[in-house]
């Protein structure tokens, strides 16, 4: 089944895709709704999680990835999330987020075989304005 829009088509799975990235927007949103930007990352990350977790929307924490270069796997990389084994996501609570971040969750998504991202960055008065999506 395609789903048409006026620039691009969706296929079905994509389509849920964005659906998932929206449910995990909403999740983030209600966690900033309830504390508030200013604290430490670590913070969002436990109730971000817990958020998922009662909207039983899967999750992996922490996860471990294997980085190539000319042939050699390197461990050492963690993600903070990935979502439904579908979306990476970077937690981040700063009041300004460095440009470089892009470029990491751009690597992310190659060395993790995916094609979603999400940084979700609480530390700002609006969350609205903290969150960047990313397609490969």
């Amino acid at each position: 089944m395609i789903f048409a829009t006026e620039d691009t088509e969706f296929t079905e799975k994509e389509n849920m895709a964005d659906e998932l990235t929206e449910k995990v927007i909403g999740a983030a949103i209600e966690v900033h709704k309830i504390l508030g930007p200013g604290l430490l990352e670590s913070i969002y990350e436990e109730a971000f999680c817990h958020e998922l977790l009662l909207r039983q929307i899967p999750y992996a924490r922490q996860v471990a990835i294997t980085m190539t270069y000319n042939g050699l796997g390197i461990k050492g990389q963690i993600l903070d999330l990935i979502v439904n084994n579908e979306i990476v996501v970077e937690l981040k609570s700063q009041t300004k987020v460095p440009e470089v971040v892009s470029a990491q969750i751009l690597s992310y998504l190659r060395a993790a075989n995916l094609r979603r991202g999400l940084v979700i960055n609480f530390g700002l008065t609006r969350l609205v304005d903290g969150i960047q999506r990313f397609s490969l």
